[in-house]
């Protein structure tokens, strides 16, 4: 296996991409992606400042305000409100200590890499539990994505996929 730095950087980066927004990027991302787009956003590396989201309340109320504000750029009634809504506060309720987890798993990888010596396989094994938290969350992403997709027309998918093509972008320069 070729270990040179050249032969695993790209991939590294991708990797470090992911998860330096974390579980709580991809709750955003879905929790925007609630109206239906049939796609996870891949993450969102400055959530964890202003955007972060603490307490299942505080989380609840930023989910309320952002739904509130698609609901009412995509014309979503109340019938569609109504369903949409458990789905929602549903998968924040399943999400939210996935998010706690891999912030843990983030703190364990940083004291591992602390210590000497080095050790390589605690260090993996902390990598494999993050990737399953991330697989976790992401499944669970995309079944709340594909739930809510079902209540909207699509009409107002393809206007969520715009938006969120605005929003979600990535940034140049």
């Amino acid at each position: 296996m070729d270990n040179s730095p050249s032969s695993s950087t790209p991939a590294r980066r991708s990797l470090r991409r992911f998860f330096k927004g974390s579980v709580i990027a991809a709750f955003v991302a879905g929790a925007a992606l609630t109206a239906g787009v049939a796609a996870v956003a891949s993450g969102a590396p400055h959530l964890h400042g202003r955007h972060a989201i603490g307490s299942p309340e505080q989380a609840a109320k930023h989910v309320d305000r952002m739904l509130a504000r698609l609901y009412s750029e995509l014309n979503v009634n109340a019938a569609q409100q109504t369903q949409i809504d458990p789905l929602v506060k549903q998968a924040v309720t399943d999400l939210l200590p996935m998010h706690r987890q891999l912030h843990e798993a983030h703190t364990q990888a940083l004291q591992l890499l602390a210590q000497t010596p080095l050790d390589r396989n605690a260090l993996e094994q902390a990598r494999q539990r993050h990737l399953q938290l991330a697989d976790q969350a992401s499944r669970r992403l995309v079944q709340l994505v594909a739930d809510v997709g079902d209540q909207l027309t699509p009409a107002q998918r393809q206007q969520l996929v715009d938006h969120l093509g605005k929003h979600h972008a990535p940034k140049q320069g």
